[in-house]
């Protein structure tokens, strides 16, 4: 039989059609179609089997993908949906969320020798969603049941996909969470037209209807400690991600309080979720028919701008103080931003706010240094830019988790993250594990995944080694 791989010479890369700028920011749908199987399956058939697969390599959950790539063109969807799910706890969101052109796609083999890349992210999601729409999708269900029990705090993607590893052990989970849905930063930061919501929320029912318990409106430091719940429970998992925004310090005059960017985002996504939202009925919290000015270069500074678009700003200016070649976004994100009508402003950072306006100072780079080279200000004049709302989008520290624990003995790194053993992330405190943006700090989706199968595979072995009594 001719094979079906090694296309990549006569096929070219071709990722699931965009919609088109103008039909697309009118609303918060995801933006691009699926692929139909035939599709999937030709641009699976462009993947080289390296024998060394840089792909695999730079996905933090090591992702078998060649593999599934392999089934997927040989029109083997449903193992190849298996294989894809056997490393990952959530292929559907990191198809959707994961920056692909800095992680596996960005180093595929075929992309370096010039012909574009093959298109994992999409397959990947593909696969899932397929694996849903036809039953394929295994409700948890554990082989025994185990006497032992696990407090998970954080219902975001560590926690649920920490919940799904030890309740498939038979563990009996609680997850607790201070928010009323589960999901976290894909519920509340994520834009639907990145992620619907539809996806996480299905997660959390079949969590549920595979026993996991999850108590809602239950905040860590306010409505219990890390004690009480260790007096409880036989291990504790704390995923309280980081939700600290990091805000500007600008001097000056204003009426115009900058907004956090989390802010921002959880009241766009209430509302799409048809909660009442008091700030964003005011127009606090709504970008309409206002010029907008949002101040960072990540995916979250993305997610600001593009949720502006669609809200009806008049403007929508991103400030960047480094290059678009150094920002630590992905760059489909920045193009997507463009292409909606969004004004980047490179080597500019915020000075001053005065009202109806931010002074920007021009920024430059001394590369001396190596790296992505130390930013200074440019000897250029100061200038300014209309402004009615102002969204700060530069990142995220955690909480302080070893104030909020009750005293138990949880040590901070000097960045504030919890100190934890990185072979099982164990924190000082014996039986309570940490994992997330808690542990790394502000990461992506895929790695906080990569924690939770960490901090639960320990979890298990150390209840395999304990003997029972004879």
């Amino acid at each position: 039989m001719a094979s079906r791989l090694l296309k990549f010479s006569k096929i070219v890369s071709q990722p699931p059609a965009v919609r088109e700028a103008s039909a697309r920011i009118s609303d918060f749908e995801e933006i691009s179609d699926a692929f139909i199987q035939e599709k999937a399956a030709e641009q699976a058939s462009r993947c080289s089997q390296c024998g060394i697969p840089f792909c695999q390599s730079h996905c933090p959950l090591g992702n078998h993908i060649p593999d599934w790539l392999q089934l997927a063109a040989e029109g083997r969807t449903r193992e190849a949906y298996e294989v894809s799910a056997s490393t990952n706890p959530m292929p559907e969101v990191c198809g959707r969320v994961c920056p692909q052109d800095k992680l596996c796609e960005g180093n595929c083999v075929v992309e370096k020798a010039g012909f574009g890349t093959v298109t994992i992210g999409a397959v990947e999601r593909w696969l899932t969603d397929t694996a849903v729409r036809e039953g394929w999708v295994r409700p948890i269900a554990p082989e025994r049941e185990r006497p032992e029990s696990v407090g998970i705090v954080g219902a975001g993607p560590a926690g649920m996909a920490a919940a799904e590893r030890l309740r498939r052990e038979g563990f009996k989970v609680t997850v607790y969470d201070r928010y009323d849905r589960a999901g976290g930063l894909m519920i509340y930061g994520i834009p639907n037209f990145k992620l619907d919501k539809s996806i996480p929320l299905r997660r959390h029912q079949a969590l549920v209807e595979g026993g996991v318990e999850f108590r809602f409106g239950w905040e860590l430091g306010r409505d219990g400690s890390v004690a009480g719940l260790r007096a409880e429970h036989d291990a504790v998992f704390l995923a309280i991600g980081a939700y600290a925004a990091r805000r500007l310090e600008l001097p000056g005059e204003t009426n115009m309080k900058p907004l956090a960017a989390l802010e921002f985002l959880t009241a766009s996504n209430r509302k799409g979720l048809g909660d009442p939202v008091e700030g964003f009925e005011a127009g606090d919290l709504n970008a309409r028919d206002k010029r907008v000015v949002v101040v960072g270069g990540g995916d979250t500074a993305m997610d600001c701008v593009r949720t502006a678009v669609r809200q009806g700003a008049k403007t929508v200016t991103c400030l960047y103080r480094r290059e678009r070649e150094t920002m630590p976004g992905s760059a489909r994100e920045v193009k997507h931003a463009e292409s909606e009508g969004v004004t980047f402003e490179w080597l500019s950072a915020p000075a001053r706010l005065a009202d109806g306006k931010i002074e920007i100072q021009p920024m430059k780079l001394d590369m001396s240094g190596g790296g992505r080279g130390r930013v200074l200000p440019d000897d250029g004049p100061v200038w300014s830019l209309e402004a009615d709302m102002v969204i700060e989008a530069l990142g995220f520290s955690p909480e302080d988790a070893a104030a909020m624990s009750g005293g138990a003995s949880i040590h901070l790194t000097p960045r504030g993250t919890i100190e934890a053993d990185p072979k099982t992330l164990q924190t000082g405190e014996p039986g309570v594990y940490a994992a997330g943006d808690l542990v790394r700090g502000p990461s992506l989706v895929v790695w906080a995944l990569k924690d939770a199968i960490t901090a639960s595979d320990a979890i298990v072995r150390h209840f395999a080694e304990i003997k029972e009594p004879a």
